[in-house]
């Protein structure tokens, strides 16, 4: 009793303290505003968060706590789909229900750009339930209309501009909940050999089955593969073919081809594609993976690898893939009818970027050299053949790639400028977060180097930017280490992911 009343009266206390400060009833004393400075989530280890802070800042990211009845219907749906390959999906959208509906607005992002309408997360959850089941009752009496897609252009890591296709919050919560009815399914049929934009699978994965189809299947031959404007090439009515080899539902096809036939709004202008499923849209890479999954991995695995020489192995991250050779005839053949077998489908190889790579660590003596490349890049890594520490022995090393370099320290330049005016504590903060992410997807063996020559450009553009806002424009560098870097230190580089081992 003792304990309990001590804890009502700090309790008072505390109440009384905020509404004098905040006022009554506010909530601003335990709340973190959402300033550049911090967007993305603190450390545990540094910062302790509130519970409501912890609120504000779930309820913009993806995911949630998947219902028990969404998961006991998508476990049927996969289990008929493993125990009948052959079968033809004729009735899905009865699963399309409230709460079905509900968990697929959880998993939506609340932060995302906004449609054509400019309705945004907010707009659509001030009256939830009522839109939804005006949702449900749309898709399933057919009455659902698609809005158009914005087009924006966001700049890609080799020069051009890349499209992408913005649907409608509406449309984005649409798509998720079909994406929710057709990825049980496919999951069985998806071969190992795909890694993108998979549950359970990861950019990560792709590189670890790179490094082994190197080292322990002996791919010495690499074909280094580029799908010339994937998305906005893809034929619709092959897509629509290869969809009803397993779904045949008329409500989840017909919205499917409602989305892939809704138009792109650019400058005010609206026009209809003949061909492609715009980038940006929630179920597009779900789409994309089915098409190359029956254009690509079934074919390689049916057909060509039976007629190989040797070991082969092909990895593939949505339309990123490399295949690997064990003998160079066999990936000459298979680049001979590779092109063939991707313009049956509407897709073209980029002639300057697909390419054969002689990726053996060793040739032979007398062997003229220069006349094949001999590293690659995949997933953002430049693959390359060298000596461990000691010397003795040659192993795959998978290094940042120049272009993603650069790219890293031109955002930390960027942000360094942008946040120059900003308190040492919040800049810190930024900068640790922005480096930490940095080491989450690059930390792997043998790549330390280029992750601590990516701290030292990051102290450089920070102390540049402090000294540029300072009063007499000059901070030494004795200065700004004792001053500002002893008191917030970067944090250093350290390998995350160690499976390349010699």
């Amino acid at each position: 009793m003792g304990a309990n009343r001590w804890r009502q009266t700090v309790g008072r206390a505390s109440e009384t303290i905020s509404e004098s400060v905040f006022g009554a009833g506010s909530l601003s004393a335990l709340i973190v505003l959402r300033t550049p400075g911090n967007v993305a989530r603190a450390d545990p280890a540094e910062v302790s968060e509130a519970p409501c802070c912890r609120a504000a800042i779930e309820k913009h990211s993806e995911g949630a706590l998947k219902p028990q009845s969404v998961s006991t219907k998508q476990e049927r749906i996969a289990m008929l789909a493993r125990s009948n390959p052959a079968m033809a999906f004729t009735s899905l959208n009865h699963h399309l229900d409230l709460e079905w509906m509900k968990y697929a607005y959880e998993c939506t992002r609340k932060d995302g750009a906004v449609g054509v309408d400019g309705q945004t997360a907010q707009d659509y959850a001030a009256n939830l339930e009522q839109n939804l089941s005006r949702l449900i009752d749309a898709l399933k009496s057919g009455s659902f209309r698609a809005l158009p897609v914005r087009r924006h252009y966001i700049p890609k890591t080799g020069g051009g501009e890349r499209p992408l296709g913005i649907p409608s919050f509406e449309d984005k919560v649409a798509q998720r909940a079909i994406a929710m009815l057709l990825e049980p399914i496919y999951e069985q049929d998806f071969l190992d050999c795909s890694y993108g934009f998979r549950p359970g699978r990861s950019a990560h994965q792709a590189l670890r089955a790179v490094w082994r189809g190197s080292v322990e299947r002996r791919g010495h031959w690499v074909l280094d593969v580029d799908v010339r404007k994937y998305f906005d090439s893809i034929p619709l009515p092959k897509l629509r073919e290869l969809l009803a080899k397993r779904v045949t539902d008329g409500v989840v096809t017909r919205t499917i081809h409602k989305w892939l036939k809704a138009g792109v709004l650019q400058d005010g202008q609206l026009f209809y594609p003949d061909a492609g499923t715009p980038q940006g849209g929630v179920i597009s890479p779900l789409l994309s993976n089915i098409f190359l999954h029956y254009v690509l991995d079934e074919w390689f695995a049916s057909e060509v690898q039976p007629r190989l020489r040797g070991p082969s192995t092909l990895v593939r991250y949505a339309d990123d893939f490399v295949m690997l050779f064990a003998y160079r005839e066999d990936a000459q053949r298979v680049l001979a009818v590779l092109a063939k077998r991707l313009g049956k489908y509407g897709l073209q190889l980029h002639p300057d970027k697909t390419r054969l790579v002689d990726f053996r660590a060793v040739r032979p003596p007398g062997e003229e050299e220069g006349k094949l490349p001999t590293n690659f890049t995949f997933l953002g890594f430049v693959h390359v053949w060298g000596r461990t520490r000691t010397g003795r022995s040659m192993v795959v090393k998978q290094l940042t790639a120049k272009d993603r370099f650069a790219r890293a320290v031109l955002k930390l330049s960027t942000q360094c400028r942008a946040m120059s005016h900003w308190p040492l504590a919040q800049q810190h903060l930024r900068l640790c977060q922005m480096l930490k992410g940095h080491f989450a997807y690059f930390g792997i063996t043998g790549n330390l180097r280029r992750l601590e020559r990516l701290c030292v450009r990051a102290v450089r553009c920070w102390r540049y930017w402090l000294a540029r806002r300072s009063r007499l424009r000059v901070l030494s560098w004795a200065a700004f280490k004792q001053q500002v870097l002893a008191r917030w230190p970067l944090p250093r580089p350290r390998i995350v992911h160690r499976y390349a081992t010699a």
